[in-house]
């Protein structure tokens, strides 16, 4: 094991649950703070991701494992409502297990340590939270120990070479700035970023 503590997935991921089902039909093809992603996107990736880091806890690897995240566009579930709340439940349920923390596994077709994996998986639902929220008008609180692991887990990425490949240039955020937008500055996105109104 690393530095990386284990965290408990399950308050995040029923946050972001909640966020999910809160999310109006009329918001499916907004726009959110990824620039390749409408909202829609945006839930097809999240059913894509907890589906993948479920099975990467479980250390059940396949399909869902080894797809690279950019390697298709991302579908959503026609019953996505269900769905995704399920597949975040799921996932959490199978980070509870040390086991999955340990040893190597498998994400978007990269091998690397259970304890990084983990890293990630809180990460993306902490990010991915606050990019929902903000594209659909919902007020965001993440889980305070998912947030700080969120952050150390970002923090340490500023000095990785590879870092551009996943995450956008760190947009400077003041250091008395609330954690939750220090992260978000951490990951490449721009804290102040709101949803353009619709006419």
């Amino acid at each position: 094991m690393s530095d990386t503590a284990i965290v408990d997935l399950a308050p995040q991921a029923r946050i972001l649950a909640g966020l999910v089902v809160g999310v109006p039909d009329a918001r499916l093809a907004g726009r959110t703070p990824c620039p390749a992603y409408a909202v829609s996107d945006l839930l097809g990736h999240l059913a894509g991701l907890a589906a993948a880091f479920r099975d990467a806890g479980r250390k059940d690897l396949g399909p869902t494992t080894d797809t690279a995240p950019g390697a298709a566009a991302p579908s959503l579930p026609a019953d996505w409502r269900e769905e995704l709340p399920r597949l975040l439940g799921e996932l959490a349920e199978a980070w509870k297990d040390p086991a999955a923390w340990t040893g190597m596994t498998r994400a978007g077709g990269v091998d690397l340590p259970g304890d990084i994996a983990g890293a990630v998986a809180v990460d993306e639902l902490v990010i991915h939270g606050w990019d929902l929220a903000r594209s659909t008008g919902q007020e965001y609180a993440p889980d305070g120990a998912a947030l700080r692991a969120s952050h150390a887990f970002l923090l340490a990425s500023v000095e990785d070479e590879g870092r551009g490949e996943i995450f956008g240039a760190v947009v400077p955020v003041p250091d008395d700035a609330p954690l939750l937008d220090r992260a978000v500055g951490l990951s490449g996105r721009d804290p102040g970023w709101t949803a353009p109104r619709s006419h």
